[in-house]
């Protein structure tokens, strides 16, 4: 009889070929970010430049505007009391604006981030979306329509009711810290800031130079498509990170105490500390970098620059030019530097931007101001990070919800702040408010600096005294 092996037993037996199955797409919030950043930088310059042609069109204003710097600078425009009033009303229509933003947007945006924190992050993105493709669109009734500007309030109030863009970047952020791990969140962070800056230099350099060959009208078109694509794309494109769904109600008070629990929990109170600590210096950082950035068009619109629609777009694509040097800077400094240092590296360029640009009366120290900012975002994702780190896997959807709250309260005093200072510095120092803007960062400069020092101390006397023997002692 021929030999023949023995069978296998069935627990060695050679295993079934492995099934293939295709690779679950990655989450990406990266796109949906950088589509709603898209329709919000086009929408910010030409929005102030309309202003400012229209309303100065009302008064019978013929002179020098967005579109012709001519005589801008001879001397006589400086002093021109109805190209001031022009300044003035348009400061203060910008102003109304964002406060009407600001009361509706401050109740939806606590109500709808911790609510994503049970249902998902998906509805929180799909609506603050939506509502500001409603905007754009009320925005286009009254360029169509010639309405009155205060219309654009209206749509202001409607786009804050539905979260706003405080409500996508809250959840967006919310989204990394569910899909990334501690040692990868401050970059990842980074990565999605530096969406925000190439979505925004596209729309600056694009917008401004369409503006300019067809006028507002076109370039809006854009905007409400780039929020209607953004709403597309969470509803229809994005997956789910909030891995344990459960229904919850929406109108309830819970949301509101869970963010407020988040800084009077008793347990742990050395993090609470810090989580303090670092919600003051990002909402000082994020107040100056606010109120800068909505004075930007109009420092550059009056007299001495005198800017006109292109040289505004390439202004406004500097700043976000930012946010991509910033990650470059962050990602080659982490090699060598602890994320608080880098931090302080950023925070020194904001500052020392902020005063070439309050001095600047020509265009090249203008943009010399600019090119100093290279690294001025590179203090924002650090202190983002390090609050993310702060609260348990748990309590991140009401993290990232209060500081939604905090930059919509930023945009608040933003606003008030710097946009009734312009006006009333004119006289005697048109950029005033960005010394006093550089002046206020010396503070979280100070925090974090302070925080890092007290955290090395606290380790190194724990390591001397574990050091010590009983006999030592």
């Amino acid at each position: 009889r021929p030999w023949r092996a023995a069978p296998l037993p069935a627990a060695m037996a050679a295993p079934p070929p492995p099934v293939r199955r295709c690779p679950p797409a990655l989450p990406a919030a990266e796109p949906l970010l950088f589509l709603a950043t898209l329709s919000l930088g086009l929408q910010g310059p030409l929005s102030t430049q309309y202003l400012w042609d229209r309303l100065g069109a009302e008064r019978g204003y013929s002179g020098p505007n967005a579109t012709g710097p001519a005589g801008c600078g001879n001397g006589s425009a400086a002093t021109d009391p109805l190209r001031q009033e022009v300044e003035v009303l348009v400061s203060r229509w910008n102003l109304c604006i964002n406060l009407g933003g600001f009361f509706v947007g401050v109740f939806s945006v606590t109500l709808f981030g911790p609510w994503s924190d049970s249902v998902g992050r998906r509805p929180a993105l799909i609506l603050p979306a939506l509502g500001m493709a409603l905007q754009a669109a009320i925005y286009l009734l009254v360029m169509y329509l010639q309405l009155h500007v205060a219309y654009f309030l209206l749509g202001r109030v409607l786009s804050g009711l539905m979260g706003d863009y405080n409500l996508i970047l809250a959840s967006c952020f919310a989204y990394v810290a569910d899909t990334s791990d501690k040692r990868t969140r401050t970059f990842r962070v980074a990565v999605l800031e530096a969406c925000l800056g190439t979505a925004g230099m596209l729309a600056s350099i694009g917008g401004a130079q369409w503006r300019k060959a067809q006028g507002y009208i076109n370039p809006f078109w854009l905007v409400l498509a780039a929020s209607l694509a953004a709403t597309l794309y969470a509803a229809l494109c994005l997956q789910e990170s909030v891995k344990q769904q459960k229904p919850a109600r929406l109108f309830t008070l819970s949301h509101y105490k869970t963010v407020y629990k988040l800084y009077t929990a008793p347990e742990n109170l050395s993090s609470r500390r810090k989580l303090a600590l670092y919600t003051l210096a990002f909402f000082l950082l994020v107040t100056v970098h606010f109120g800068a950035k909505d004075l930007f068009v109009l420092y550059e619109l009056g007299s001495p620059l005198c800017w006109a629609a292109d040289l505004i777009g390439y202004g406004s694509a500097a700043t976000y030019l930012a946010y991509l040097s910033s990650l470059g800077g962050l990602r080659l400094l982490q090699l060598c530097l602890e994320d608080t240092w880098v931090a302080e590296i950023g925070l020194i360029s904001n500052i020392s931007g902020l005063v070439v640009i309050s001095l600047a009366a020509t265009t090249s120290l203008m943009f010399t101001g600019y090119g100093i900012l290279f690294l001025s975002m590179a203090a924002t994702p650090v202190i983002r990070a390090k609050l993310s780190k702060l609260v348990s896997e748990t309590e991140q959807g009401a993290l990232f919800a209060s500081i939604a709250c905090v930059e919509a309260l930023c945009s608040l005093v933003a606003t008030g702040v710097f946009n009734s200072l312009y006006p009333a510095s004119l006289h005697f120092m048109r950029g005033f408010p960005f010394l006093l803007g550089a002046i206020i960062l010396l503070i979280p400069a100070a925090i974090i600096g302070w925080i890092e020092i007290w955290d090395s101390n606290r380790d190194y006397s724990h390591f001397s005294d574990a050091s010590l023997s009983p006999a030592d002692g």
